[in-house]
């Protein structure tokens, strides 16, 4: 039997941790001094509806050790053999760090187990571990072998392609994630920054003025990246508002040729706590790992509007 982990920075939905019985290690968020368990002592709508009221903005901190050898614990006693766990970007949190050492003082304290402990650096953020994670579900649910799993998540964690917009720069200056130069361009052109993971850390790789030229971006990269063989189903996350999540897979619907499961669902706290209110995201898995960055986009953005006025001035 294999028993898949996770932190709680994957933000699955309720219903799909419990569908694949995921064991799922929450990160703690520290709001004016009082600490939560995320998804467990904070609801992710509560989390949201607080958020603007603080005047400090909550911080966060990994998971310890001790919660991940507990669900370690509890899945051998369950009977299961082997373990793999699947973390946050190492590059952003000291998450994986951590499920390691529960590795080794597990097998500190049982040199003679036979389990087997695998623990995945995803490179990735949010639903991109999340993606990563569900579909190492499905393909033990259709008969995937530990080896085979560990194997799947180290040849394609560098493909799963992230994009992340916020609504409000806010959040991502106070924690850090924005230098305050990129924030003060932003704010006064009403410019949208879109990140990305590169090397297992964030990054912005273009900017877009208003919700539909990031729709546009969305649409046009995810055709132009898609792997179809492999990406049965695409993630698209939310902090805030759902409607804006919705949209964008209608969009998908409507202007790509994806046919497959568009799954919905809310970032947690922990992710939140940066993002802020308004964040967007949209996970997949890209035909191979195509580099791109700021400069490049929007080089492609400018001919791409070269090309569309031409075409208007012939048509």
């Amino acid at each position: 039997m294999i028993k898949i982990m996770a932190d709680s920075t994957c933000d699955l939905s309720k219903k799909i941790v419990e569908k694949y019985n995921i064991g799922v290690a929450p990160l703690n968020i520290i709001i004016s001094g009082t600490t939560y368990r995320d998804k467990i002592d904070i609801e992710t709508d509560e989390f949201f509806k607080i958020l603007p009221t603080l005047e400090e903005l909550p911080t966060t901190s990994m998971p310890s050790p001790e919660e991940y050898l507990k669900i370690i614990n509890k899945a051998i006693e369950d009977g299961y053999k082997e373990i793999l766990c699947i973390c946050m970007s190492s590059g952003t949190s000291g998450s994986y760090q951590s499920a390691v050492l529960a590795k080794d003082y597990f097998f500190e304290n049982n040199p003679n187990s036979t389990v087997k402990i695998y623990v995945v650096d995803s490179l990735s953020m949010s639903h991109g571990s999340g993606w990563l994670i569900l579909k190492s579900a499905m393909l033990l649910e259709s008969g995937y072998s530990f080896d085979e799993l560990i194997q799947f998540n180290e040849n394609y964690k560098t493909r799963v392609k992230h994009f992340l917009c916020v609504d409000d720069l806010n959040n991502l200056i106070k924690s850090g994630r924005l230098t305050n130069a990129s924030a003060f361009i932003g704010k006064l052109l009403r410019v949208k920054p879109i990140m990305s993971m590169k090397k297992g850390k964030g990054a912005i790789v273009a900017k877009e003025r208003g919700r539909n030229r990031v729709f546009k971006f969305y649409i046009d990269e995810f055709i132009r990246r898609v792997d179809n063989e492999i990406t049965d189903f695409v993630i698209i996350g939310y902090t805030s508002d759902m409607n804006i999540a919705k949209d964008l897979a209608e969009k998908i619907r409507l202007e790509t040729d994806f046919k497959d499961e568009i799954y919905i669902m809310q970032m947690g706290a922990a992710v939140g706590t940066h993002v802020g209110l308004g964040g967007l995201s949209m996970f997949f898995v890209e035909k191979e790992h195509l580099k791109d960055g700021l400069v490049k986009n929007e080089i492609r953005s400018i001919k791409n509007k070269k090309d569309e006025l031409i075409e208007k001035i012939r048509g």
